[in-house]
């Protein structure tokens, strides 16, 4: 006979978007003409259209695709040399860190590299995540079966939970106990807090300290502010952090790659994990295997899309497109505050993560924007129980769209 693996049936039913599509399915259906009216800022997926330097780039490479002479197939599984070096250089030489080109490895979304990077990380970690937390890092540990099942509140066994509550403006802190990774992510979905220096030096001692890996979820970088000073973008502007840190990037929120598919994953040569005799070993080679045995690569087409954002037309792209989303937070976080609501984030980040009144959970809150201001957002509780009370409203999305849910929100009778 052939067996499963039991590890997802430890999964609590319906991942939380899925949850949230089936929800909004149904409304719609029982409700056609508010259906008309219903505005999306639930899911974090980006609304405008590719920056022209992609598009002109992206036809550009078609166009080689059709000719003998130009045709690729096959391309190397780690991304061609010329966008690793054009990463490399952009996102951290030019800004005085030390990350070579093949410490880039291309693939096609940071999703996948946040879960794909349990394949070279034992099974005998203990593992530190965030309450609330993007839902993919608890869940690819249960499938890996690095956890225990869950209760019920829905906390899994085995991993340590770090409270993120608006008294510690919702970044985690080191703990006390042990553990071996951790999972940091700034700006933070879904809370849109972002890490000042010294809270991310603190992190680097303790990894140093404990031996620990840092996998850091730096895919909403680009909306940190130029002039937000002791906010660092890279997890590698703390020094140390070579010695204990991964880092995922995704062109997917500042050059509205979701549909396109391409991001990238830095493994610092210096940067080791331990055998269960206690030996040292480089994990950059490891990735270099798995990438290699289980993936093909980035397409060649999307790989010259992601090459025209840092040519001089796709950062100013860009720097629009993020001006774009962050002016929709601001005219959402305003909305937000006008109907009385308690706002935290939305400020270097394109998530406002909003309190719900007194006595209303976050899926009441859910239900009630849904049908009574046809708004889609994101129930807290969708995100660990210590997201519970809360809501999270995305600001990918139109001006006009954001200025009109703005306009609803305050109308809603609490």
């Amino acid at each position: 006979m052939a067996y499963l693996n039991d590890n997802y049936l430890k999964l609590k039913a319906g991942y939380l978007f899925p949850e949230i599509g089936r929800r909004v399915k149904a409304f719609c259906e029982a409700n056609p003409e508010a259906a008309k009216r219903l505005i999306r800022c639930g899911i974090g997926d980006v609304t405008e259209p590719l920056p022209p330097a992609v598009i002109a780039q992206m036809h550009k490479a078609v166009d080689e695709m059709a000719s003998r002479e130009t045709f690729h197939g096959y391309g190397p599984e780690q991304g061609y040399e010329w966008l690793r070096a054009a990463i490399a250089k952009n996102d951290f030489r030019d800004r005085g860190l030390d990350v070579a080109d093949d410490e880039i490895f291309v693939s096609d979304g940071s999703k996948c590299d946040c879960g794909s990077i349990l394949d070279i990380l034992g099974d005998k970690n203990k593992i530190a995540i965030s309450d609330p937390v993007y839902p993919v890092y608890v869940d690819t540990n249960v499938m890996a079966g690095h956890t225990g099942p869950a209760n019920d509140a829905g906390a899994y066994g085995k991993i340590v939970y770090l409270p993120c509550r608006a008294s510690n403006g919702f970044i985690p802190e080191p703990p006390k106990r042990h553990v071996d990774l951790i999972y940091l992510c700034s700006p933070n979905n879904p809370t849109g807090a972002v890490a000042n220096r010294p809270q991310l030096e603190a992190w680097v001692k303790y990894a140093l300290e404990h031996k620990a890996i840092i996998l850091f979820d730096a895919a909403y970088e680009a909306y940190i502010s130029p002039d937000a000073s002791g906010i660092p973008h890279s997890i590698y502007e703390i020094p140390g952090a070579r010695e204990c840190a991964i880092e995922f990037r995704s062109f997917s929120k500042n050059g509205g790659f979701t549909g396109v598919r391409c991001a990238f994953t830095v493994v610092p040569k210096s940067l080791n994990a331990f055998t269960k005799a206690g030996e040292a070993k480089p994990l950059h080679p490891l990735w270099s295997r798995r990438m290699t045995t289980k993936f093909n690569g980035a397409s060649y087409i999307v790989q010259r899309a992601a090459e025209a954002l840092y040519s001089a037309e796709g950062k100013a792209q860009v720097k629009s497109l993020i001006e774009h989303y962050l002016g929709n937070a601001e005219v959402l976080r305003k909305g937000a505050k006008k109907a009385g609501l308690k706002v935290f984030g939305g400020q270097n980040a394109p998530y406002i993560w909003v309190r719900t009144p007194k006595g209303v959970t976050s899926w009441q809150a859910f239900d009630k924007i849904l049908g009574e201001a046809n708004v889609v957002i994101t129930p807290g509780s969708g995100f660990g129980s210590k997201g519970e009370g809360y809501f999270r409203i995305s600001a990918f999305n139109s001006r006009a769209n954001a200025e009109e849910v703005a306009r609803r929100l305050p109308e809603l009778k609490w």
